[in-house]
């Protein structure tokens, strides 16, 4: 059962966030990652990028959508926001949308900002919103998770998030890490009982 972990990535940071989320998934039996970002936008014409990116997972496709069992949607933060990259992508989801191919799926959401107050959590509850619109079923952090209450850098209620410092350079921390992998298996394990159910409802 597929995952989708799609992200936009400037600096790298959220790329990480992403694929400790996919380590999270990957150790839930039955749930495969299925890593995918989207390409840059121009701010000042409409720009083309290549069909596959230079380094790391190839560009989401509509079937990356369609044929996942549950989504992690992740940005950098961009003053409170999702950054535009991602936003372009999911404005182009209507087609989904009319389908209800993510009706009914859970989701979880992922950030990374440059400091404390750069708005992480707005930034998740963003994401949250065309989320809610496809009919998905958010998955946020329970505070049993031990590491929501100790932490000093990232990591809330609402998603995995990490604080990359003003020149992106500041390392992880373990709760941030910890945090990202419990997302990523709890909504694996999530979309899991989410199938078993269905097929249970169905016999």
């Amino acid at each position: 059962m597929d995952i989708l972990i799609l992200y936009y990535s400037r600096h790298g940071s959220t790329r990480q966030l992403a694929e400790h989320i996919a380590l999270g998934v990957e150790r839930t039996p039955g749930a495969h990652a299925r890593l995918r970002t989207v390409p840059p936008v121009s701010t000042v014409c409409e720009a083309t990028a290549p069909a596959i990116p230079d380094s790391g997972p190839p560009y989401v496709e509509a079937s990356d959508l369609e044929e996942c069992a549950g989504l992690a949607l992740g940005s950098p933060t961009r003053f409170g926001n999702m950054a535009a990259p991602m936003k372009y992508f999911i404005d182009h989801t209507i087609e989904q949308w009319l389908a209800g191919s993510l009706a009914g799926k859970p989701a979880a959401v992922f950030t990374s900002t440059g400091s404390m107050h750069g708005g992480q959590e707005s930034t998740l509850l963003s994401m949250m919103l065309p989320l809610l619109h496809h009919g998905m079923l958010l998955v946020g952090l329970p505070f049993t998770e031990s590491a929501l209450m100790s932490t000093r850098q990232g990591g809330t209620p609402y998603g995995a998030s990490h604080v990359a410092g003003v020149d992106n350079r500041q390392p992880f921390h373990r709760d941030e890490l910890q945090l990202a992998e419990a997302l990523g298996a709890r909504l694996a394990r999530t979309a899991l009982e989410l199938h078993a159910g269905r097929q249970a409802r169905a016999r």
